[in-house]
Order: C-alpha cells, then structure tokens, then sequence
C-alpha cells in the first residue's frame, strides 16, 4: 500500500509529505466519500489548517474530487482514473437523511450527455436522497 500512495502522490506530481500521505491513505481507506470534519476527525495528530491545505492541493492536481452532499457539506473522493477525472468519476451520490452518510453509486454514470465540446467537464454532482440499507433495517 505505501509504493501505492508514494506513485499515486507522484503522478499528481505532489510530493510526499507525512500529512498528505496520512490524509490520502484515510480517503482510500474509506468506503465512501468523507467530509473535511470525518477526515480531521480521523487524523487527530495532524493540525486542520493542513489537512484543509493538503485536501485543496490534491483537487488542485486532480488526485481528489468533491461534491456537495446536498446539505451543503463538501465530501471529498479519490478521481478513479487516479490521473485526471475521468467518465467514472461522474456517478451518482445517494445521502442518507438517517445516518448522514454518503455512498457512491458507481453503477449510475451521470455523464453529461448533450453538453457541447467546447465545454470541459470536470464533474457531475448527482445527489440522491433518502435511507440507506442499514438504517431502513433499524
């Protein structure tokens, strides 16, 4: 896993930190997209103002993208094409209004069928709402 992170990181051509290899480890780690607050969470060592810093680096560079989970709150992922965004990163999102969580649906691709080629797509923000599975058990 760490060769993984380091030619990750080095593709973006992002250099190696020890917070941003902790912060890119905690985003493919989880199994869904996390908040600025679910990551500094998890990182209690590491100081916010650089976890914020090194979350803009990598959406600068492309390694992570975000999306607003409909209650305003930005939730950051890995770009799945790891090198720039690509079609599979456009899929939809579904919130779930019970635990707040967010999931990834990437079997429901929004790509943006119809948009004009002078236009670059950088993403989609597809947001579905409701309950989830395990808390529709509950």
């Amino acid at each position: 896993m760490e060769k993984n992170v380091l030619d990750l990181l080095e593709r973006h051509s992002i250099k190696p930190t020890p917070n941003r290899i902790l912060v890119i480890k905690t985003l493919l780690n989880s199994e869904y997209p996390l908040s600025l607050v679910e990551i500094e969470n998890q990182l209690e060592t590491v100081e916010k103002s650089s976890v914020f810093r090194v979350l803009t680096l990598f959406v600068e560079k492309d390694l992570v993208h975000t999306l607003e989970d409909g209650r305003g709150i930005v939730k950051y992922e890995i770009c799945e094409g790891h090198d720039n965004h690509s079609a599979s990163d456009m899929h939809a999102h579904f919130y779930c209004e019970k635990c707040q969580r967010v999931f990834c649906l990437e079997n429901i691709n929004t790509s943006a069928a119809g948009i004009p080629d002078e236009y670059l797509i950088k993403s989609v923000n597809f947001m579905i709402k409701g309950i989830c599975p395990d808390c529709r058990k509950d």
